[in-house]
């Protein structure tokens, strides 16, 4: 017996060492890279903290709008004093007329200082100009400083980790179902192995649409809300170990979710299900497809309808694919007593 089985041990062997060694590769690489990683996972939380601040500050935001004069070589005093065009010829007009050129004097050394003066405040009412500029970009783009958190010493190396891991993990995965494959395929048939590859394709697909889903569609308006409910009471301050775990469980919740067309495609296959038996158990689907919603989603009612309403659109889908791959035969359905209605009586 254990001669019968110790090939096929060894063959698991193989294939579970080189799946853990691809995984661990796929960890490193993903570890270098981390930082791309990070930033992609958090921009929907930037995204939603960046309309937080926009929304509280949108009554104590002022825009300045300045105008200084540039190049302010002109600005130039317009006082002036004019010399009497006659010679004087008594000394009353000849000490108006000293008079009168040490006030125009005065008058050219203040000209000239106020045109410094006034070429400097053009100066630095244009430098203020550009930092108040450079300040609304800055509110209108970035986040508020300190929101995004961590709680613990070594948080942000431990998150890299776990990103890292699960990034591993993903990346790794064709290869570690093709290890899978290896293992299992020999003892498969022809048949068999011809619907193996229609499943892991349109599976890891489907999956894959979850995934874009969620974070195109889902995060956007989920983090939105959630952050911005109560903004005017509380600062958000949002623990980075709890986001990523949070962003996580979103993001497998939608991948396996949107397996049900698959699913419903091999089932139907296999002769398992009909469109009538799809159609008849739609209302029960309904309720258990908001139990998995709220399963799979953070305990909030919005992240679950945004999982439950394309569920139940692809419930619709796979009705459809259903009906094509496996359609119910009505003419079953006939009553035998109605049948023997029909036929006319012998006696």
């Amino acid at each position: 017996m254990l001669a019968e089985i110790k090939p096929h041990l060894a063959e698991l062997r193989k294939r579970l060492s080189l799946s853990v060694a691809s995984i661990i590769v796929a960890f490193i690489i993903a570890f270098i890279f981390h930082n791309p990683i990070l930033t992609w996972i958090t921009a929907p939380l930037n995204e939603a903290l960046t309309e937080v601040g926009r929304i509280v500050n949108a009554q104590d935001k002022a825009t300045w709008h300045l105008d200084p004069v540039e190049n302010n070589e002109s600005n130039e005093s317009n006082i002036s004093i004019n010399l009497p065009k006659e010679v004087p010829t008594s000394a009353e007009e000849a000490a108006a007329i000293k008079l009168e050129r040490a006030l125009r004097k005065a008058a050219t050394v203040a000209s000239d200082e106020l045109s410094l003066l006034l070429k400097d405040a053009a100066l630095a009412a244009k430098e203020l100009k550009e930092t108040l500029v450079g300040l609304n970009e800055n509110i209108d783009k970035s986040t508020f400083d300190g929101q995004v958190t961590t709680h613990q010493v070594g948080g942000a190396f431990f998150v890299a980790l776990k990103v890292s891991f699960f990034a591993g993990l993903l990346g790794a995965l064709p290869f570690v179902l093709y290890q899978l494959w290896l293992f299992i395929a020999p003892g498969l048939y022809a048949n068999e192995k011809k619907m193996v590859t229609p499943f892991v394709v349109g599976g890891s697909f489907m999956f894959a649409v979850g995934v874009l889903f969620a974070y195109y569609v889902v995060t956007p308006f989920g983090f939105q809300f959630l952050i911005t409910f109560g903004s005017f009471l509380y600062t958000p301050l949002i623990n980075i170990e709890d986001y990523v775990g949070f962003f996580t469980k979103i993001m497998m919740g939608f991948g396996i979710a949107f397996q049900l067309p698959v699913i419903a495609y091999f089932l139907a296959i296999l002769g398992m299900i009909t469109d009538k038996t799809m159609k008849d158990f739609f209302k029960y689907a309904v309720i258990i497809i908001f139990i998995l919603a709220a399963l799979l989603t953070p305990p909030d009612i919005l992240t679950q309808l945004l999982m439950a309403t394309p569920l139940i659109l692809l419930y619709g889908l796979s009705i459809l694919i259903v009906k094509y791959v496996n359609p119910h035969d009505y003419d079953d359905d006939e009553d035998p007593e109605e049948e023997k209605e029909l036929l006319p009586n012998k006696k």
